[in-house]
């Protein structure tokens, strides 16, 4: 299903629903540019991304739609904005490379899990093709199968 993190990361927040409604195609580690109060609260697991998508902007990329809650002991002047454009940090090359991408394949940019990596805020963004109806019912039609193969192995097992 996801993949798995790199060791010495602690993942805070995966978005389940890109892998089932995305065929990803391509992924790219990046930066965000973030307040304090918003590090402390990711680093207290308080963000929602399964709303969020990322757009290429005037070559830079953007999260739009990301929610990180307040910071459970920031005074009032301390906060910040809940729901913001939060800037991703990549390559220029790397922006245009992608950019070249969504255009021509009609592809869409889409966070798949934030996480910590040597203590900064990382995120990993797919490239992304939006699956069709038939396309998500043979995803559990297969996943179905797996799971009932591997029950009769099991069973098998404590049958000997």
């Amino acid at each position: 299903m996801g993949t798995v993190p790199p060791p010495g990361t602690k993942t805070v927040a995966s978005n389940r629903q890109a892998r089932r409604d995305f065929e990803i195609l391509d992924t790219v580690e990046c930066g965000i540019a973030l307040r304090g109060s918003e590090v402390k609260s990711l680093r207290e697991g308080k963000v929602q991304i399964a709303e969020s998508h990322a757009r290429i902007i005037d070559h830079e990329a953007w999260i739009i739609g990301l929610h990180i809650a307040q910071y459970s002991h920031a005074g009032a002047a301390d906060g910040h904005a809940l729901v913001r454009d939060r800037k991703l940090l990549l390559h220029r090359r790397e922006i245009d490379k992608w950019r070249a991408r969504l255009q021509t394949e009609h592809l869409a940019l889409v966070p798949l899990s934030i996480y910590f990596k040597e203590g900064r805020a990382k995120l990993e963004l797919g490239l992304g093709r939006g699956k069709r109806q038939h396309d998500k019912r043979q995803d559990l039609a297969k996943r179905d199968a797996e799971r009932e193969t591997a029950r009769s192995m099991a069973a098998a097992r404590r049958r000997e």
